[in-house]
């Protein structure tokens, strides 16, 4: 959530861990290259590539980067034409590069108390972009804020870019299937369930985007046997 990456996935560089100078120290755990979790618990098993015409930017706060129950480095490494940037205030120049050359929609609720915190009210969306997206499509890019709701406010009031995008707010989803993380209102998703709905709305495609929510159980079931387990050990 580097500057614009020229590939589907975000460039990291990783070393060998120097010596310990103490006996003592813990060694660091091995982590897997690609979903950066220790090798133990990776995820990769449930990376599940699909094609997509909507450009998706994810903009991934820096709590969210080694939290074991986000999805967004999931949902990163399934979606081919999605880009991904960690941090909470972004220079404007980069934000500028980022959103460059389409058509940019925030997904993000409609949030009228927000005025009184000071941030702008959004444009209206394009009513054609709802009730005919098909032409849109390929123009358009999805960009999405990985974030707990009081941190995702904050990337909100920090970047004033963002808040000059127009507003994709989400409407009829099925009910979460994210158990492993604590909602608090009935209507809230993870990264993930919220990015796939987003595009099954956009590219007018539900089906195509169904096994990533079905990889998406499995990941929540995999996370859910570790809490399983710390509690059988407590």
């Amino acid at each position: 959530m580097p500057s614009q990456p020229s590939s589907n996935t975000s460039s990291h560089t990783f070393s060998q861990p120097a010596a310990s100078s103490s006996p003592a120290e813990p060694a660091k755990r091995a982590r897997c290259p690609a979903c950066l979790r220790a090798e133990s618990s990776c995820i990769c098993r449930w990376i599940t590539p699909v094609s997509h015409a909507v450009e998706v930017l994810i903009l991934q706060h820096p709590l969210e980067v080694h939290n074991a129950k986000g999805s967004a480095r999931l949902l990163h490494l399934s979606l081919p034409n999605s880009h991904m940037l960690t941090g909470e205030q972004f220079a404007s120049e980069t934000l500028d590069e980022l959103l460059a050359g389409k058509h940019n929609v925030l997904l993000y609720p409609d949030t009228p108390g927000d005025r009184s915190l000071g941030i702008a009210p959004p444009p209206a969306l394009d009513p054609a972009i709802l009730s005919d997206p098909a032409p849109f499509s390929a123009r358009l890019r999805l960009v999405v804020l990985d974030a707990t709701w009081r941190k995702s406010r904050k990337m909100l009031y920090l970047n004033p870019l963002l808040q000059q995008l127009p507003r994709l707010p989400l409407r009829d989803t099925p009910a979460s299937h994210y158990l492993i993380r604590k909602a608090h209102a009935p209507d809230q998703l993870s990264t993930l369930e919220a990015t796939c709905y987003a595009l099954m709305q956009l590219e007018q495609d539900a089906a195509r985007f169904v096994p990533l929510i079905t990889a998406f159980d499995g990941f929540v079931a995999q996370q859910l046997s570790y809490v399983m387990a710390q509690g059988e050990k407590a």
